[in-house]
């Protein structure tokens, strides 16, 4: 970091430290009241938010239920950074208080397996704190993840996911370290809910639409085999949860870019049945559905 890198480090570093003074209560109080706030002014996300959830639930819910949602998601959101406080406080001792594991036993099943594991996860409840959760479970895991565009807010929230242990693996160009990480016998985390590009992705059915999304992770389970365990971390109440599924069956037929859709469609359906549990609770001012298939043109 150069010189003015390192002040505005250090302005994140004292007001972070200042945030973890204040009760996590009213903290998550606090973040209500700003989504409530930048739902009421932010036109743009707002509208992306309702039109997103229209499409998902249009068939289900009346205009105001989703108006409603909509606004319980920017409230959602906006707890997230304030609830990253919690994680230097987090210990080992004490963890069961606060934090509910349902299927640990997944986890630690796939573990004998000795080919490290991927888990499948998504932008969903309080994610941020799930690596942190693990760690101190005994399950560090290396999340990939795209680097911040504030070089010093990057390496402070970096430093924050790795507290407890555990690893950040940079997103472009991520194939080969995830590869060594498995051969290691480690557990490698994939947020598979965002829109992907045509090259980079594969389209699935989710929430009735076809939806771009990455084959990484289907291409990397095809390739090494390694256990695939869904884990996601949700809020419940003033306390959280860790939901934890059973091992996803690896589907192989030996049509290589059919397997890859099959697959892909399987870890999307499991992340769709979460969200529809927690739908005020997902990540849904994103254009998941943004990249488009090629219409075939009209013949001449």
């Amino acid at each position: 970091m150069n010189s003015t890198e390192k002040i505005i480090y250090r302005i994140i570093t004292i007001f972070f430290n200042l945030l973890g003074l204040i009760p996590l209560t009213w903290l998550r109080k606090l973040g209500r009241l700003i989504g409530r706030l930048f739902f009421l002014i932010d036109k743009r996300h707002r509208n992306i938010t309702i039109e997103n959830l229209t499409h998902a639930f249009g068939r289900e819910k009346n205009p105001g239920e989703i108006r409603n949602i909509a606004c319980k998601v920017f409230e959602n959101l906006m707890q997230t950074p304030f609830e990253l406080t919690l994680i230097p406080k987090l210990r080992r001792k004490g963890l069961g208080s606060l934090i509910t594991v349902e299927g640990l036993h997944h986890l630690q099943a796939a573990y004998q397996k000795r080919r490290g594991i991927l888990c499948l996860s998504a932008h969903v409840g309080s994610w941020e704190l799930l690596p942190a959760v693990l760690s101190l479970l005994g399950y560090p895991p290396d999340s990939i993840a795209r680097p911040l565009d504030s070089k010093p807010l990057d390496i402070f929230v970096s430093k924050l996911r790795t507290w407890h242990g555990g690893g950040i693996i940079p997103k472009k160009s991520s194939m080969r370290t995830v590869l060594k990480r498995l051969k290691q016998g480690k557990l490698v985390g994939v947020l598979l809910d965002q829109n992907a590009n045509r090259r980079d992705g594969v389209f699935v059915d989710f929430f009735g639409r076809p939806a771009s999304t990455t084959k990484g992770l289907a291409l990397l389970a095809l390739k090494t085999e390694a256990p695939i365990v869904p884990i996601f971390l949700v809020r419940d109440g003033s306390h959280y949860k860790i939901l934890c599924a059973p091992e996803v069956p690896l589907i192989r037929t030996g049509d290589k870019a059919k397997d890859v859709e099959t697959n892909t469609q399987l870890y999307t359906k499991i992340i769709e049945s979460v969200v529809r549990q927690y739908p005020d609770q997902w990540f849904w001012l994103h254009r998941r559905w943004k990249t488009k298939r090629h219409r075939p043109r009209p013949k001449s």
